[in-house]
């Protein structure tokens, strides 16, 4: 492919020997990969009924690649949100952020959510997770894919990190920061990159990363950690970021990555230093592994803490619960717990929020925010209207085999499985509307070989289709 006579030249000063087998590999295919959303399905599983070829990714222990051909997003456990389609490299970030259950996570520049998703699986419904993205377009695809994963303790939010600056300051365990960057990682991905290279190269987003971090490290917390990240190869955005890092902080400390033999070093004498502490971080190149391009540093602040965090606490404005919680009116409770007699499991009364007969369930600690653009806060159970309650898509997500007593469960092979995530009325056979139970306008949960999809209304046989229509299938 072609690329412009500067950027090759700054890439042979960057890899000398190695360049020529890096500009190789920009003639050769790309790897596609996908990664297993473990909190609702475990590796070992996942390769049992993965209905396509996979291959590991030997550097994520969650992440497979898959061949061009084979479509998974056309598939069902796709729609179950059983995995994300991501880049090999991408997948990298999230899996070296040790974190930890039970702490408070911000993703700063969280959209379209790999890494957020990923993250939420290792708080395993606990603590609290905080997705940022300043564009409230792309955030939309964050919230679609938060909510796809099952994912209930979380703050989708639109912000300037200067603003959540003034909410969440010494807030957070970990926080991960995918910065903008100028893509050179991602040329063989999406050639398009290399013009929004010509027009806007590392220069312009040095300055951006550097007003971001300005604002991001005064949120964690002493001993917390951070991640850095990109998808460029320039040394100004990279090692050049990491070494303003480690100035604007003198807490922050540069902590060893876990390795892999494709691996490279960071390189200090690509920006005129002598800082071998910079050789902590991590370059990824397509000549060197089997995915894009990338980078990666991991901070601590301070020293190292003993034991788990000992949960959400810190300077953020009013951590608080009681105070904001607008309750449920009775009539709310009644039809909520009209509904939830079909429940296997039990939601908290002190932790349901009403907003105009929206029911969102908050997680177990959530700090006064009040004043922040939100797109979604905790998880959406669902709307009371006209004297009865209607679960959200998002409830449906969250669920997990047995915790729900009506349950409609299809083979990933029968044809009703794709009609129904096209939005299609299915009738039933009489034996599988018996299990369900054929109470007239009973909310049945639709699910594929135990993992679920989405509601249906069930009448006789006849299930009436209430899967999202802005997920469904084309």
């Amino acid at each position: 492919m072609e690329l412009p006579q500067k950027f090759c030249d700054e890439m042979k000063r960057i890899l000398g020997d190695e360049y020529e087998a890096y500009r190789a590999s920009m003639n050769e295919r790309r790897k596609f990969g996908l990664r297993v959303n473990t909190a609702k399905i475990s590796v070992e599983e996942f390769e049992a009924i993965c209905p396509f070829a996979i291959t590991k990714i030997p550097f994520i222990e969650n992440g497979f690649y898959y061949e061009e051909g084979a479509q998974p997003s056309k598939h069902p456990y796709y729609f179950a949100g059983l995995y994300y389609l991501q880049d090999p490299s991408a997948m990298t970030p999230a899996s070296r952020l040790p974190v930890e259950r039970g702490e408070a996570v911000l993703d700063l520049c969280a959209a379209p959510g790999g890494k957020a998703t990923e993250l939420a699986a290792k708080l395993g419904g606990t603590g609290l997770l905080v997705a940022n993205d300043i564009s409230s377009k792309r955030a939309k695809a964050l919230l679609k894919n938060i909510e796809l994963f099952g994912v209930e303790n979380s703050l989708i939010v639109t912000e300037y990190p200067a603003k959540l600056r003034q909410y969440f300051t010494g807030f957070f365990d970990k926080i991960l920061i995918d910065a903008p960057c100028s893509g050179e990682g991602m040329f063989r991905k999406d050639p398009a990159m290399v013009k929004a290279w010509e027009q806007n190269g590392p220069e312009f987003y040095s300055k951006l990363q550097k007003e971001i971090l300005e604002q991001a490290l005064p949120m964690l917390k002493d001993g917390g950690m951070l991640l850095y990240s990109t998808c460029t190869f320039s040394p100004l955005e990279d090692e050049g970021t990491v070494e303003y890092i480690l100035s604007l902080d003198e807490r922050m400390r540069l902590v060893e990555v876990k390795g892999y033999s494709g691996f490279a070093a960071g390189n200090p004498g690509l920006i005129g230093s002598d800082n071998s502490e910079l050789e902590k971080c991590v370059r990824m190149f397509p000549h060197r592994l089997d995915g894009e391009g990338h980078f990666l540093a991991l901070f601590r602040s301070g020293e190292e803490r003993t034991g788990s965090s000992g949960g959400i606490s810190g300077g953020v404005r009013g951590l608080t619960r009681d105070c904001r919680r607008s309750g449920l009116q009775k009539e709310e409770r009644a039809l909520f717990e009209a509904f939830a007699v079909n429940l296997n499991r039990t939601f908290a009364y002190e932790r349901i929020e009403s907003k105009n007969g929206m029911l969102y369930y908050m997680p177990e600690e959530t700090p006064d925010v009040r004043g922040l653009r939100f797109l979604r806060s905790g998880l959406f159970l669902g709307e009371v209207k006209k004297k009865r309650f209607e679960p959200s898509q998002s409830l449906a997500m969250a669920l997990r085999a047995g915790e729900y007593k009506k349950v409609i469960d299809l083979s990933a092979q029968d044809d009703r499985v794709f009609r129904y995530l096209k939005g299609e009325t299915l009738v039933l056979g009489e034996e599988s509307a018996a299990r369900a139970g054929k109470q007239a306008g009973a909310y049945v949960l639709v699910c594929v070989d135990g993992y679920p999809l989405g509601w249906g209304k069930l009448t006789g046989c006849t299930l009436k289709n209430k899967y999202h229509p802005g997920w469904r299938l084309m």
